[in-house]
C-alpha cells in the first residue's frame, strides 16, 4: 500500500519486504482502489532487489523486521495488516498516507 499511496502523492517510491508474498493482498488492493490509487504494476518485491541507495529516504514500516545492511531513515512501527479484516488495512493506509504527507511538507 505504501508504494501506491506514495506514488499517488507524487513521490517516486518502491516497496519491498524481507519475505514477500506471491501476490499483493486482496484487501490492500481493495483499499487502494477505493481511494482511487492506481494498483497497476504493484507486486511483492524482495528488499534485495531494490536499489535503496537511489532513494532520498528509506522508511521501514516496522512489522518487526530489521535490515542491518540497509540505511533506515524512519521506522513507522506499523503492524502488518496481512490476514486482518479490511478495516485494519484502511487504518494502516490512513497512517501511511498521514506519515507521507508529514514528510512531504
Amino acid at each position: 500500500m505504501a508504494e501506491g499511496i506514495a506514488r499517488s502523492l507524487g513521490h517516486d517510491a518502491a516497496s519491498a519486504g524481507t519475505h514477500p508474498a506471491d501476490s499483493v493482498s486482496s484487501n490492500a488492493l481493495k483499499v487502494l482502489e477505493s481511494r482511487g490509487v492506481s494498483t497497476e504494476g504493484l507486486h511483492p518485491k524482495l528488499v534485495d532487489d531494490i536499489d535503496w541507495q537511489s532513494f532520498d529516504m528509506v522508511i521501514s514500516m516496522g512489522c518487526g523486521v530489521s535490515c542491518p545492511m540497509i540505511r533506515i531513515d524512519q521506522d513507522w512501527a506499523l503492524e502488518d495488516p496481512v490476514g486482518q479484516p479490511l478495516d485494519v488495512f484502511e487504518t494502516c493506509a490512513n497512517t501511511i498516507e498521514d506519515n507521507i504527507k508529514k514528510i512531504s511538507n
